[in-house]
């Protein structure tokens, strides 16, 4: 899988690696996981995000260091590569910085659907997370680099991406990938699955108590919707990076096939993000909105107010029910 990587990341030195906007387990683990195997084989990398790491990841911080974008550290590179993400609109400053310039720019991720220009794109739709093909470039190259720092990094990414290792993304690959990352380094899953998922504040449990009031059935009750306004937010004391996780509830409705958690952002638009336990593909809706991400859990922007973007993106997935 990384033969062509392997081959030409040699005619590189400085390399920036940048993780997507709005950073999660994934994008976050791969990418330290990445930086730590580039200066382990002789490198420079840098780490760029141009958002704070949320509460539950910062653990991960000493790790290696992400900066913010800056013009100056990205003129000293000579090689970008994106992680978990395959369109450059998804990773910030970045994309307009580079949108003049000649510097090759690399892709390694599991969302579907690639745009098209990256100079290597290690793409593939089946992987469980960006983590697990991370894990393959080492153990591809040399396995005995990933030490307690790294597997604890890769195995962060997976255990988010796959939901604890539930959803139909996951292959007996994918769960002897992480029996090998828990044995070399030397952890217990708990480690890892109480700071991420086991640190909720009162103020978070008072907003999840708001949102799961304006829960509502859609489509023969095959599809919930949830949502978060500012007051809700103003109420609790609460900011909307609090409601990670708030779209599994939901989703956890008996015969429910797909659920929008819908968070009002005011003048700067709606988000949404959508999840599916079926066969529908939550991704489609995602696209026609101008957003994206995977069959079974995808995000999108619409530009308001409320109710038009409940309407609309229910319209959207009507036509798969």
């Amino acid at each position: 899988m990384f033969e062509i990587f392997l081959e030409k990341i040699n005619n590189y030195r400085n390399i920036g690696v940048i993780s997507h906007v709005r950073p999660d387990g994934d994008c976050i683990g791969s990418q330290i996981a990445l930086c730590q195997w580039l200066e382990q084989n002789g490198f420079k990398a840098t780490a760029f995000n141009d958002d704070d790491l949320p509460d539950n990841l910062q653990w991960m911080l000493p790790f290696f260091e992400i900066e913010k974008p800056d013009e100056m550290k990205f003129e000293g590179c000579d090689l970008f590569i994106l992680v978990d993400g395959n369109a450059t609109h998804r990773f910030g400053a970045f994309e307009e910085w580079h949108k003049n310039r000649s510097e090759p720019v690399w892709i390694i991720d599991h969302h579907p659907d690639p745009d098209d220009g990256f100079g290597v794109a290690i793409s593939e739709v089946k992987a469980s997370s960006t983590c697990e093909l991370i894990y393959r470039l080492y153990s591809e190259s040399d396995i005995s680099l990933i030490d307690a720092e790294i597997a604890k990094a890769l195995y962060t990414g997976i255990i988010t991406d796959t939901g604890s290792l539930q959803f139909d993304s996951v292959t007996p690959d994918t769960v002897e990938i992480v029996a090998d990352l828990l044995r070399r380094g030397d952890f217990k899953p708990n480690e890892i699955i109480e700071i991420i998922y086991s640190n909720k504040t009162l103020p978070q449990i008072k907003l999840l108590s708001k949102a799961l009031k304006t829960i509502e059935l859609y489509n023969d009750n095959q599809v919930a919707v949830m949502y978060v306004t500012h007051e809700m937010l103003g109420d609790t004391g609460t900011t909307y990076s609090d409601c990670e996780g708030f779209v599994s509830y939901p989703l956890s409705i008996e015969n429910v096939k797909a659920a929008i958690l819908v968070k009002d952002h005011g003048d700067e638009g709606i988000r949404m993000s959508l999840r599916s336990k079926s066969d529908v593909d939550v991704n489609l809706w995602a696209r026609e909105l101008g957003g994206g991400g995977h069959k079974k859990a995808a995000g999108a922007w619409h530009k308001g107010p409320l109710s038009d973007a409940i309407r609309e993106v229910l319209t959207i997935g009507s036509k798969q029910l």
